[in-house]
């Protein structure tokens, strides 16, 4: 897995950017926990495997 920007994973998702930010505060503690704020625009390898399991997003 490799970084991603959350628009790139919105856009592999299907959906808009408001819609994947809404779908990241559902998620805001491991978000935190792994050093992503709302500001945050490139994702670590961790958490995009982990929005990808979840949201079903083939990367």
């Amino acid at each position: 897995m490799k970084s991603y920007t959350k628009i790139e994973l919105a856009r592999a998702a299907g959906v808009s950017g408001e819609t994947f930010r809404r779908w990241l505060k559902t998620d805001e503690a491991f978000l935190r926990a792994h050093h992503v704020t709302p500001k945050t625009k490139c994702l670590p390898p961790v958490v995009v495997k982990y929005l990808c399991e979840k949201y079903c997003i083939d990367v």
